[in-house]
């Protein structure tokens, strides 16, 4: 079926690889920049949903970073990131909006969950320090959808809790780029300048779950056409992790990095784990396609693509 949808943070990761998927063309996809709606003001929401009246709502905006910047600026990742759930989840109520999609994201769960973590977990834990202003934000839109769609029987707001992304469209800056394209970038510029040595912040064994961005734009699709058998807050992930090494040496074989890695153990390095579990997610029938190294080298494709672009 067909839907009229409005897609936040169109220009970000998620919501390009949402809008390149090819069963994005079955639907009308409004994508609008944020000078065309400004999702801190709550009035050029109402205006926009009034407007174009969608019938289903996807919410991929936010501002996002890695560990250095969340820790260089928790005040924005908290009121940018709660502003934004808030303005656009509240005037998607009072408008009457029957679905809406929430993005959330795996930072959620408490530093010390027992792994795998369930979705049952928010807000059973202190949070990792390192991005609890994020974490913060993102717990609230997650309750604030549950909470609609239990007072309102004719209103489905659900939330996807994805684990680590990666992928085309992926920042490469240092400054505010996740690991893996912060490795990718780290590593390719290793090789071509003859470096021999690359340093590995702490000592590499925290594990991480990565997944291909472009996964999730298919889970996305996989969803709206069962959006009432969703589960409310649902993982989305591939249900094995990684460590920090073993994704530093392959990406190395993948780039052709012949050289030694150093650990930096003054280094912050967040979680020791962080692996969600994916029950619900497998008994909808659906799992992620793409293997870490076919990922990586696609993202290592569209780094070589972009140039200094992004950087």
């Amino acid at each position: 079926m067909p839907y009229k949808i409005l897609l936040t943070g169109g220009t970000g990761m998620v919501g390009r690889n949402i809008l390149e998927h090819p069963e994005a063309t079955d639907h009308d996809v409004l994508h609008p920049t944020s000078s065309e709606l400004n999702l801190l003001d709550r009035r050029e929401v109402k205006a926009y949903l009034s407007a174009h009246k969608p019938d289903l709502i996807i919410h991929a905006a936010g501002l996002v970073g890695g560990i250095q910047a969340n820790m260089a600026n928790p005040v924005g990742f908290l009121m940018d990131n709660l502003d934004m759930g808030r303005n656009l989840i509240g005037e998607t109520l009072a408008a009457k909006v029957p679905r809406l999609l929430n993005i959330a994201s795996s930072c959620m769960y408490p530093r010390g969950a027992k792994n795998p973590l369930e979705e049952s977990m928010v807000l059973k834990g202190e949070l990792e320090p390192t991005n609890e202003g994020y974490a913060l934000a993102k717990i609230v839109a997650t309750r604030l959808c549950q909470y609609i769609s239990d007072t309102n029987p004719e209103l489905s707001y659900k939330t996807l809790i994805p684990c680590n992304l990666y992928g085309r469209f992926d920042k490469f800056d240092p400054r505010n780029s996740h690991m893996l394209p912060a490795v990718i970038r780290k590593i390719d510029l290793a090789v071509k300048e003859g470096i021999n040595e690359v340093d590995i912040w702490g000592d590499g064994l925290s594990r991480r779950e990565f997944m291909y961005s472009g996964d999730l734009a298919d889970f996305v699709f996989y969803a709206i056409e069962r959006f009432e058998e969703l589960p409310q807050d649902l993982n989305v992930g591939l249900g094995y992790d990684y460590t920090i090494n073993e994704y530093y040496h392959t990406i190395a074989d993948i780039l052709g990095y012949r050289g030694t890695f150093k650990h930096d153990l003054t280094k912050p390095v967040g979680m020791k784990r962080k692996l969600m579990d994916n029950t619900k997610l497998k008994a909808l029938g659906w799992e992620p396609k793409t293997s870490l190294e076919e990922g990586i080298r696609r993202t290592f494709e569209y780094y070589k693509s972009i140039g200094n672009e992004h950087i």
